[in-house]
């Protein structure tokens, strides 16, 4: 039980001292989704047109 603790201790440590990094990676990730799904609908309105 000793160990669970202190291995918990020190990952609760980790997560504290480098959270800005897991948001900037958390960040990176969501702006890389997101500008691959703008621009998949980009490329379907430029080669779909609707005929209005």
């Amino acid at each position: 039980m000793q160990t669970i603790q202190d291995g918990y201790r020190s990952f609760s440590l980790l997560i504290s001292i480098n959270w800005d990094r897991l948001l900037y990676v958390f960040a990176i990730a969501a702006s890389l989704f997101l500008g691959a799904y703008l621009g998949t609908l980009m490329i379907e309105a430029m080669t779909h047109p609707v005929a209005y």
